[in-house]
């Protein structure tokens, strides 16, 4: 499965509204994991199986907890059994697509 998320705190206190330290230990868990993921400016995206993701993606919105009195996450998942690779493979597909048209 693919698993595209958005964690972050509110209630943090900080005046200028900045999450990126809370956002930075999400992305160092899922990095630690060994998973394969790739961070942009929206979204974190991990791939692998139901149970190792989830664990991964609980462990990044506990981490997120401590920099605030609340968090919010943001989930899509694509769970396609017996597929692998798919965060490379649909961007493949999509660009022959696109070179087809």
């Amino acid at each position: 499965m693919i698993v595209a998320f958005s964690v972050a705190p509110s209630g943090t206190g900080r005046e200028d509204g900045s999450v990126h330290d809370a956002v930075a230990a999400a992305v160092k868990i899922v990095r630690d994991s060994g998973l394969p993921n790739r961070t942009d400016s929206m979204f974190t995206t991990i791939e692998g199986d139901w149970d190792e993701v989830m664990a991964v993606v609980k462990a990044a919105t506990e981490a997120v907890g401590a920099f605030g009195s609340r968090v919010s996450l943001v989930l899509k998942a694509d769970i396609r059994p017996g597929f692998s690779g798919e965060m490379t493979g649909k961007l493949d597909r999509l660009e022959r697509a696109l070179g087809d048209a």
